[in-house]
């Protein structure tokens, strides 16, 4: 979402044209636990340069299901960045972890194969961290919980193999041994920089033999754990990443340890409706309203539908137009607000940075004035 310096600027793999899908090859299907697999994709040479990415972003993948229905979801990328400077990677690796009744969770667990082709969208979202951006001898720290290891993996192997000076610090929460992904590679990151990654792991539901005691890690506990393991006011920036409870209650602990917001990146993988805010009161919408938007150097205005978002309005004249979940959970269809003024429902992939320079999730904009202009190229 944002990164690891204050300004939220894209990483290096955002291309010009938004939303782009290309068909990529699977190398492999790896199994890492019973609910969840890596799939590993082949970039041809062609296009290699597209999917430049900076470490934390992700990838959405779209397919087509019988009935007509097309289903996007989005998975971050977990192997290390390429140099920003290079060619591009020849392969990329992303955790997929099944989800009751997903499509296509279900579908990449039961059905993708080596050597399927599958539609998939150039790297997106503004979770990163830039190693070439970070400070000397600059400390990090990570709290995640379940698949929201995927992009701290990529994130912690690409600093600590670009910047010798660099510390990283990992706290993870998974609900036993069994169900901890990619529990050999970061076993090996902790091999590898022996002196530069420290790993926490705490178990929800399974006691350890050595270790901290099993439980969730909520505010409170995270405010006592936390000053135990690192200086916290010296860690340059904090990524939290997982479930949204455990966000949340992140949050809070490292504002009342009293780190400043802007050193706290977020990305949210699952959000439950118990537990979320409740979207934002209607405000009456114009009865003529229309958008402008400008996508991949083209604008047009198109009148707004009942009830539609701005994403919805796009998308019946531009098919182009980038989003994955829908949900305002992705950030995927991120754009700035030229002019009017709109009501965002729920909001979980800006951060307040972002919605205070003038950007807005369009999936979850309605427009409250009867014009609104809406820029995705920024």
């Amino acid at each position: 979402m944002a990164a690891s310096t204050p300004s939220p600027t894209p990483g290096p793999g955002r291309p010009a044209r938004h939303g782009a899908f290309h068909r990529l090859t699977v190398a492999a299907v790896d199994r890492l636990t019973d609910d969840s697999v890596a799939l590993t994709l082949a970039v041809p040479e062609e296009l290699r340069a597209e999917y430049l990415h900076a470490a934390g972003q992700h990838l959405t993948l779209r397919r087509t299901v019988p009935g007509g229905t097309e289903v996007r979801r989005t998975y971050s990328i977990c192997s290390p960045a390429p140099d920003p400077a290079g060619p591009g990677p020849q392969r990329l690796q992303v955790g997929v972890r099944l989800v009751e009744g997903g499509e296509f969770s279900t579908f990449a667990h039961k059905e993708v194969a080596a050597g399927d082709v599958l539609d998939v969208m150039v790297p997106a979202g503004r979770f990163v961290l830039e190693p070439a951006a970070a400070p000397a001898a600059g400390h990090y720290a990570a709290i995640v919980g379940g698949s929201g290891i995927t992009p701290v993996l990529s994130i912690a192997a690409t600093l600590l193999a670009a910047r010798p000076d660099a510390r990283f610090c990992l706290v993870r929460s998974d609900r036993t041994a069994a169900s901890t992904m990619f529990l050999e590679e970061v076993a090996d990151l902790k091999d590898r920089y022996p002196d530069r990654f420290q790993l926490v792991t705490v178990l929800s539901r399974e006691e350890q033999e050595a270790g901290l005691p099993s439980g969730r890690l909520d505010q409170e506990r995270l405010t006592g754990l936390l000053p135990a393991l690192l200086p916290v006011a010296e860690v340059t920036g904090w990524f939290l990443c997982g479930p949204y409870g455990l966000v949340v209650e992140a949050e809070k602990a490292l504002g009342e340890l009293g780190v400043v917001r802007t050193r706290i990146h977020e990305e949210v993988f699952h959000v439950e409706d118990a537990s979320a805010p409740a979207p934002a009161a209607a405000t009456a919408a114009p009865a003529h309203g229309k958008v402008t938007a400008r996508l991949d150097g083209r604008s047009g205005t198109w009148p707004i539908q009942d009830g539609e978002s701005l994403l919805d309005t796009v998308l019946r004249n531009r098919a182009d137009a980038p989003y994955a979940c829908k949900g305002g959970v992705c950030g995927t269809c991120r754009a700035f607000l030229v002019t009017g003024e709109v009501r965002m429902d729920r909001n979980f992939a800006l951060e307040a940075e972002e919605t205070e320079a003038g950007f807005v999730l369009a999936c979850q904009s309605h427009a409250v004035t009867e014009e609104v202009e809406i820029d995705f190229d920024r």
